[in-house]
C-alpha cells in the first residue's frame, strides 16, 4: 500500500468519530479514543504548528539547557556560544536514548551516556569513541561522517523573551502563526523588557488535554466555578470584557477588567458565591495598575496547542501543557517578572501566584473539573458535550456568555484533523 493509500485508509478509520457538520456538539471519542490521539500527535504537535519550550531566562548562558517536551517527544532547549537559543530533540542519533535526564543544567558538551557520543550546543556530533577502531580492529565504516549524524534541530522562534519550536521546518513565521488580532495581547506582555523566572509549579491531570485548552477559552465558568472569582470581583459575567480569536480560531484571548463593585443580581443563585467571606490576608487582593496593562486586569491569551500566556491581576505565568495519552497529560506553570520590577512588586507577583497553580486557591478547581469531565467522557462513547451557549456561530464578543472561543478551536481542529 502506498502513502496515499494509507492516509486514505486512515481517514477512512476515523470517518465515524465526528459525522455532524459544526463544532458545538463534541463527541466524547475526541477526547478518548487512542487513534484521534495519534492523529493529533502527528498533524498537530509534530506538524506544523509551534510549540511553547520555555523563556530565554531559562537558559542565560551558553551551555544552560531545559529539558521539556513536544507532544511526546522529549526536547533540549539549549543556548549556544553566539548566545543563540536551540531546541535540539532528545535522542541519541545512535541508539536512540533519551540521553539527557536533568531537567535543568549547564554543560559543556552533551553527551550520551550509553556510548558517549558527543554533541555541540547546535546539536552537531563532536566525536564517536573508537571511531578509527582500537588496534586495528573495528571501528566505524570508512565513510561516517560526524556531520551526516547529529542530533534532531528543530526551527526556532523566540519573540519578546519567549521561546517556540516546531518539528517541520517549512511552517509560517510565528507571528503569522500567533496572528494580527491576538498578537498583539502577546506584545502587551513580552514587549521586551528582560524576564526574570520566579519559580514552577507542575501538576498530572487526568483528563484530555484539550480540555485544558477549552478551560481557559471558556468565560462562561470562571464567575460559577471559582469562589475566589465571584465573590471578590476578579472574575464575574458582569465585568468589562473582550473574548477575541485569531481568523483560524485556533488562537485566542480572553481579556477583562475587575469589578470595583458588586451587582447582587449577577450573583443571585451563584452557589460559589460567598458574600460573607472574608480575607485574614488582604494583600492578596493589593492589585497595582501597571502601566503596560492599558486597562485589563486579566488577560489570558491560548496558542494552540500548548501553551497559555496569563496575566491574573499582578500575577503573570505561562502554563504549558504536555500530553501524555489520550486521558492525562502533564501541566507545567513558569511564573515571571521583570527585571526592572521594584522588590515589592515581586513580591507581590508571587505572593498573587498562591491563587494559582496545582494547589492555587482558584486553579485546583479547574484540575478537578477535567479530572471529573474525563471520566464522564470515558464512560459512554456515544455522548456528545454541548457547546451552544451564544448560538453555534464562531466570532469575537464583548461579554462572557458564550462558548464561541470553544467553537472556534474546534472548527480549526477538525480541518486539520481531517475529521
Amino acid at each position: 500500500m502506498n502513502s496515499a493509500e494509507t492516509l486514505h485508509a486512515d481517514d477512512l478509520a476515523l470517518s465515524d468519530i465526528w459525522p455532524e457538520e459544526g463544532s458545538s456538539r463534541i463527541p466524547s471519542k475526541v477526547y478518548t479514543d487512542p487513534d484521534v490521539y495519534r492523529r493529533e500527535l502527528d498533524r498537530i504537535f509534530y506538524g506544523p504548528h509551534w510549540c511553547y519550550v520555555g523563556l530565554e531566562a531559562e537558559v542565560p548562558e551558553p551551555g544552560n539547557f531545559k529539558r521539556t517536551s513536544i507532544g511526546e517527544r522529549s526536547v533540549i532547549m539549549v543556548r549556544n556560544r553566539k548566545g543563540e537559543v536551540n531546541v535540539l530533540e532528545n535522542r541519541c542519533a545512535h541508539r536512540a536514548m533519551r540521553f539527557c535526564q536533568e531537567k535543568f543544567g549547564k554543560v559543556k558538551t552533551l553527551v550520551c551516556p550509553y556510548h558517549q557520543w558527543n554533541y555541540n550546543y547546535d546539536g552537531k556530533l563532536l566525536g564517536v569513541p573508537f571511531q578509527r577502531g582500537v588496534k586495528g580492529n573495528g571501528g566505524m565504516p570508512e565513510d561516517f561522517k560526524l556531520d551526516e549524524h547529529g542530533l534532531n534541530r528543530l526551527k526556532v522562534a523566540t519573540r519578546g523573551g519567549v521561546v517556540f519550536a516546531c518539528f517541520d521546518h517549512d511552517v509560517e513565521a510565528l507571528e503569522d502563526y500567533i496572528g494580527p488580532a491576538v498578537l498583539p495581547y502577546f506584545d502587551r506582555t513580552f514587549d521586551g523588557r528582560k524576564l526574570v523566572v520566579q519559580g514552577y509549579s507542575r501538576q498530572r491531570i487526568p483528563g484530555n488535554w484539550k480540555l485544558m485548552m477549552e478551560n481557559i477559552k471558556d468565560p462562561y465558568h470562571p464567575g460559577l466555578l471559582h469562589t475566589w472569582f465571584v465573590t471578590f470581583g476578579l472574575w464575574r459575567a458582569d465585568n468589562e470584557s473582550m473574548l477575541v480569536l485569531d481568523e483560524h480560531g485556533r488562537n485566542a484571548c480572553m481579556i477583562s477588567k475587575r469589578s470595583e463593585t458588586i451587582d447582587l443580581t449577577i450573583t443571585e443563585g451563584v452557589t460559589s458565591f460567598r458574600k460573607n467571606m472574608k480575607l485574614h490576608d488582604m494583600s492578596l487582593l493589593d492589585i497595582v495598575q501597571e502601566p503596560w496593562w492599558k486597562g485589563p486586569t486579566v488577560a489570558m491569551t491560548t496558542i494552540f496547542p500548548s501553551i497559555i500566556f496569563q496575566q491574573q491581576v499582578n500575577s503573570l505565568s505561562t502554563r504549558q501543557i504536555i500530553p501524555d495519552g489520550p486521558n492525562k497529560f502533564d501541566f507545567v506553570w513558569t511564573h515571571f517578572g521583570f527585571e526592572e520590577d521594584s522588590q515589592e512588586m515581586t513580591d507581590r507577583r508571587m505572593h498573587q501566584a498562591n491563587l494559582f497553580g496545582p494547589a492555587g486557591f482558584v486553579s485546583a478547581d479547574d484540575g478537578e473539573v477535567i479530572e471529573f469531565s474525563q471520566e464522564g467522557l470515558d464512560q459512554d462513547p456515544a455522548f456528545s458535550t454541548l457547546c451552544e451557549l451564544d448560538g453555534t456561530g464562531v466570532e469575537n464578543t464583548n461579554h462572557m456568555v458564550t462558548e464561541t472561543l470553544i467553537r472556534g478551536m474546534y472548527k480549526y481542529w477538525r480541518k486539520v484533523m481531517g475529521i
